[in-house]
């Protein structure tokens, strides 16, 4: 019989072309270690050293362990679902997985829920529609075959998007809200030390208590309409440029711009009704 010609090279023999003459391959067993880079490197005189590699993990550029700190970080900042643990981009109401229902999350600003920006001057047309966009979508008959939890997770966040309704709706209200979220609270009851608007506001006054007639008051009122805007923009103006004790000021004066605004509404409705009640009485007699 013909003896087979030997078509193959073992690998060994590969290797020996490849790697350095002072390098050898030992046998492996289910026991054996692979030789490190490091090792290699200083046992070879041929490698030099700057073309070595080092993969220890206190290395210069330790990849794996910085890897494992930004998902420990990304995880730590993830809002997840109470019901399903899924991580989602900040929710508000709805689960995006599970469609569970949500807790109220304090960290949610009111301009956040109605998806604005976070700015004074916004667009109140647009506010209103997303407000009734959220209540039809907490209305109780839309979540009564949910869970108790999820009721009571729908009425604690239709309470919370009223109150960011009624917050926003309003310059004065906004204006007060928008100045504590950069942490500059304003006390409303603050005695005015300004001698110009001190008398202003007694001016103010003595016209509404003087008014002849409910004609008289809402030319008042719509004086102090005219006022409360121009101050409205001033604020936003201050706001804008971060002067928050000139914004403090605008708030000083649209509170007793409005309020004086709403003392000459009621007074135009007593003086309506006290009307309609001698009309009455004299056509009695």
């Amino acid at each position: 019989m013909y003896k087979t010609k030997q078509l193959w090279t073992p690998l060994s023999s590969v290797f020996r072309g490849v790697l350095p003459t002072t390098c050898s391959l030992a046998s492996f067993t289910a026991n054996s270690q692979f030789p490190s880079l490091s090792s290699h490197r200083q046992s070879s005189s041929r490698v030099p050293p700057r073309y070595g590699l080092n993969f220890s993990p206190y290395s210069k550029f330790p990849l794996l362990r910085f890897c494992s700190q930004s998902a420990a970080k990304l995880d730590s900042t993830t809002k997840r679902c109470w019901n399903c643990v899924a991580p989602g981009s900040m929710p508000f109401l709805y689960c995006d997985s599970c469609r569970s229902i949500q807790p109220v999350d304090l960290s949610i600003d009111y301009f956040q829920i109605f998806g604005l920006e976070k700015k004074y001057e916004i667009e109140v047309d647009g506010l209103e529609r997303k407000y009734k966009d959220w209540q039809k979508k907490l209305h109780p008959d839309l979540v009564h075959s949910k869970s108790e939890k999820e009721r009571e997770y729908a009425a604690e966040q239709s309470a919370r998007v009223i109150d960011a309704y009624r917050t926003l709706r309003k310059p004065l209200s906004r204006a007060i809200y928008i100045l504590r979220l950069e942490g500059v609270d304003v006390d409303e009851e603050q005695t005015v030390s300004d001698p110009e608007l001190l008398t202003e506001i007694m001016e103010i006054r003595e016209a509404v208590e003087e008014a002849p007639d409910s004609q008289a008051l809402n030319q008042i009122q719509s004086r102090m309409n005219e006022k409360l805007e121009e101050t409205s923009d001033s604020f936003a103006n201050a706001f804008q440029k971060r002067n928050f004790d000139e914004a403090v000021t605008c708030i000083q004066k649209m509170t007793y711009y409005q309020r004086a605004s709403l003392c000459c509404s009621c007074n135009v409705i007593m003086g309506s009704a006290t009307l309609r009640i001698e009309e009455m009485i004299t056509t009695d007699v």
